[in-house]
């Protein structure tokens, strides 16, 4: 009788860390799932910018035709990339480089620079990618807890039992994550270096040029008459 107590007290124990174990990777992928919604929510966010920037750059360099319609186009295709995170990282990149050629065009025209429109479509776009980056973050240091237990002793088995997967990374290609939000600069270009003047204000005068040594006498290859 005492034995089986025990063996009781031993299944009850470890029904009991298994009813844990799978409610904490239960907890953990619906964490997951939350937080990619709220990167799902920035990207949705900066894609609905995209047309009226393009629209405001259109105004002063219309004739940049391919560069609109690339952007345009990688803004569809990652608009639809609804699949994996790998999958919308993938295109992700695309719409990061053209959307990089779009604001080096407008670095080409102060007029544009100045706009308000392009200026508050900027700094939108700015601030998003700054909640864009701070929800990737929180998403991928979820999602390395959560594939961390899965490879971990005695909670793998829990995994396995119930067939809980690896979860993807959400992370950009390194060129375009070292880019950085789109920024434009508006600082003026240094003039050229060249010498100080004095503090009378006028420059210094070059040195003189050496002038020549004096030429030696010619020579008189005649010579001396007799005495």
């Amino acid at each position: 009788m005492p034995v089986l107590w025990i063996v009781l007290g031993v299944v009850v124990l470890l029904a009991i860390a298994v009813a844990t174990s799978y409610n904490r990777f239960v907890s953990q992928k619906n964490l997951i799932r939350d937080s990619w919604a709220n990167i799902d929510t920035e990207l949705k966010r900066r894609y609905d910018l995209i047309p009226n920037l393009i629209e405001t750059v259109k105004g002063y360099a219309s004739h940049e035709r391919e560069i609109f319609e690339e952007v345009a186009r990688t803004r569809s295709m990652a608009a639809g990339a609804t699949g994996s995170p790998a999958a919308q990282a993938a295109a992700e990149g695309p719409f990061m480089a053209a959307l990089g050629k779009l604001f080096a065009v407008a670095e080409n025209y102060p007029d544009l620079k100045a706009n308000q429109n392009f200026l508050a479509l900027q700094g939108e776009l700015t601030n998003t990618e700054d909640r864009l980056q701070t929800a990737r973050r929180f998403y991928n240091a979820n999602v390395r807890d959560f594939n961390r237990r899965i490879q971990s002793f005695p909670s793998t088995f829990i995994a396995r039992m119930f067939n809980f997967k690896e979860a993807e990374f959400f992370e950009i290609d390194d060129a375009t994550r070292q880019a950085g939000p789109p920024q434009v600069s508006f600082a003026t270009p240094a003039p050229s270096a060249s010498f100080e003047a004095p503090a009378g204000g006028a420059a210094p005068a070059a040195p003189p040029a050496a002038s020549p040594p004096p030429a030696a006498p010619p020579s008189d290859p005649s010579p001396p008459a007799p005495s």
